[in-house]
């Protein structure tokens, strides 16, 4: 049994490893971290599980986003159709386990949303009921991982959820909070006390942030553009009553490069994550932060998606036996997202 004062040595050293910088986090063996036990999971092994999952329905393919004037923006199911073709171009489709949505999404959906915004998502004809399918998707995955049939997961599922408030209607291509349900999902079924969230979209996560402002068991971090579309990530929104620090939105100029996110992840992420010490990670995982998005004018390349991600999954090892789950947000070149999201799972596979 550790004492507090272990603890509170073996979180003095996750931060100065975090202080090297991403090379230094990287290279840390995951068994020289330690934190805190994990609560019971609901009879998931304690040996740690390998192999990654990922998720996947062609119903996610049934949404298609027309405007009222009919144009059509670029959330498009074309997306998924490209990220399969390269994962299957590099044999990503047979190195992981294949999962497919089974969770029944909609009580846990009515508990992070409104019933008037439930009830005019659901009169959505076709987009209601795939939106509904995501969340059960990420919901699975979670179930997946804490039951130990892999160690990580990604979900391909659109529509995205980052920025679903409870407004009635589909909010920045989106309609169920996505990653605010399957944090929930992990805490309320398998007893998970802390969730970290990570949002490495190009947009502000606002429905994300506004889930969960004042909640102690939520860690927040989205890295982002305030200027753009919602403009709702002003990093003075640190969150407010017990969950006061507990949100974190960087700001980066149009243009940022991989040091410049990179950066931020060592001098401000990672001293935060070893304070939280989380029991699981889930990841919004948008690829328009990525160079040439038609949406987005970062210039991270796929060794930015590479290293973020060993990132995340050294926080998992060290305070979660490895549990880390990732959900698709935005991404709107079809290449440069499919790339992208390859070099993600590819990285995810290596733990």
């Amino acid at each position: 049994m550790r004492t507090p004062r272990d603890f509170a040595r073996t979180r003095r050293k996750f931060v100065e490893e975090a202080a090297l910088g991403v090379a230094g986090l990287g290279l840390l063996p995951a068994a020289a971290w330690s934190c805190r036990d994990a609560p019971d999971s609901g009879g998931a092994s304690s040996v740690p599980a390998t192999g990654t999952g990922l998720l996947s329905d062609p119903r996610y393919l049934d949404h298609v986003l027309i405007r009222p004037d009919g144009g059509r923006p670029p959330e498009i199911p074309d997306r998924l159709v490209r990220i399969r073709e390269e994962l299957v171009a590099r044999g990503l489709d047979e190195a992981t386990v294949p999962l497919a949505p089974a969770a029944e999404a909609m009580p846990h959906i009515e508990g992070l949303h409104t019933p008037e915004h439930v009830a005019s998502i659901r009169d959505i004809e076709v987009s209601g009921p795939v939106a509904e399918l995501a969340v059960s998707g990420a919901l699975t995955a979670i179930d997946a991982v804490v039951a130990g049939q892999v160690r990580n997961a990604f979900c391909a599922i659109r529509p995205p959820g980052h920025h679903a408030n409870n407004t009635g209607a589909e909010e920045g291509f989106c309609y169920y909070s996505n990653a605010g349900v399957a944090a929930r999902y992990a805490q309320q079924v398998h007893g998970f006390e802390r969730v970290l969230v990570i949002d490495w979209d190009y947009h502000h996560g606002n429905a994300t942030q506004n889930a969960f402002y004042d909640d102690p068991s939520v860690l927040f971090f989205s890295a982002h553009d305030w200027a753009a579309y919602p403009q709702t990530g002003d990093p003075a929104l640190t969150g407010e009553g017990e969950g006061t620090g507990l949100n974190i939105n960087v700001h980066l100029d149009c243009g940022a490069t991989d040091d410049d996110m990179l950066r931020r992840w060592d001098d401000t992420l990672s001293p935060a994550v070893a304070d939280f010490d989380p029991d699981f990670v889930i990841l919004s995982a948008g690829f328009d932060s990525r160079v040439d998005d038609l949406l987005g004018c970062f210039a991270l390349t796929d060794d930015a998606f590479r290293r973020m991600t060993r990132m995340a999954m050294d926080y998992a090892d060290a305070c979660c036996e490895g549990r880390v789950v990732s959900l698709l947000e935005g991404g709107y070149n079809l290449d440069g997202t499919a790339l992208a999201t390859a070099a993600h799972i590819e990285t995810l596979l290596e733990g």
